[in-house]
């Protein structure tokens, strides 16, 4: 009777592990609660190999398991597919290889927005692999072809810049957002270099404290529907306040007045954001 009482104990207790199993499969229970639930119908040993089949190459090795003829062919055809683009790019027409890069970063973008769903941090890294095939495919293309004009380069990180502040604010990627207005302040800082010769030192700042201003104004304008958003042209607000400084360094010889300069402006800043604090801090956070 014992023996029986505890077989039926055991077919039970195996009966609610599975149920649980499917519950984690079907998404019907946070993983954390399923975890809690085994931990106390499992025995160690069938927790260790429900852990262990749950693991990410557990549930690859059951991917490829379960896969059918079509998906096989269908994976196979696309990386014989990417193979084939890589090997022959050099050799496609110009045109073939822009729309190549193009699709490809559509492609990806897509992707991303899916696999995001599912995991944050695979969904980002899939977007952050797509701005990198459109910005490193663009300049393997400028000089594939030896397209060496400055403005091709201006022109290509302009696109990638416009792009990456579209998608930082669509998708809620604050890094994207910024590195976007990043590219942008790098664009602005090598057209300025190029085109213009000697400036005094009040017109570089005259270049560039105008746009700090619009930066801030735009973060306190905006802030009421858009936090994070605000809090991004917050940070460039801040970066450009001190990019006069940047830029005489990285074009011209370090001077004294420069130094005095960055002294002059972390007092200011310092000072403005204390007394401000009440106000600014409502933005951002």
């Amino acid at each position: 009777m014992k023996g029986n009482r505890a077989y039926m104990n055991q077919e039970r207790r195996q009966i609610i592990v599975n149920e649980i199993i499917n519950w984690r499969k079907s998404k019907l229970l946070p993983d954390q609660y399923c975890d809690f639930l085994l931990n106390l119908y499992a025995d160690d040993e069938e927790t260790t190999s429900i852990q262990q089949q749950q693991s990410a190459v557990g549930k690859a090795v059951a991917t490829i398991q379960k896969a059918t003829g079509l998906q096989w062919f269908l994976t196979l055809g696309t990386f014989t597919f990417i193979s084939i683009l890589v090997f022959y790019f050099s050799r496609f027409p110009t045109t073939l290889q822009i729309s190549v890069v193009v699709l490809g970063t559509i492609a990806l973008l897509w992707m991303g927005a899916r696999i995001r769903k599912r995991s944050e941090s695979s969904g980002i890294a899939c977007i952050g692999i797509a701005m990198l095939v459109l910005l490193g495919g663009g300049l393997y293309i400028l000089n594939l072809h030896e397209w060496e004009d400055m403005l091709w380069k201006i022109l290509l990180l302009s696109a990638c810049a416009l792009l990456w502040i579209i998608c930082g604010i669509k998708m809620n990627i604050p890094m994207l957002h910024l590195s976007g207005w990043l590219a942008s302040l790098l664009v602005y800082g090598w057209m300025l270099y190029t085109y213009t010769t000697e400036p005094k030192w009040f017109e570089i700042q005259l270049y560039w404290l105008p746009i700090a201003v619009i930066f801030g104004w735009t973060s306190w304008f905006i802030h009421r529907w858009s936090k994070p958003v605000a809090a991004v042209l917050f940070v460039i607000c801040a970066l450009v306040w001190f990019m006069p400084e940047v830029y005489s360094l990285l074009a011209f010889e370090g001077t004294a007045i420069i130094q005095l300069q960055i002294l002059f402006k972390i007092a200011l800043g310092g000072a403005v954001l204390f007394l401000m604090r009440k106000r600014w801090m409502v933005w951002v956070v």
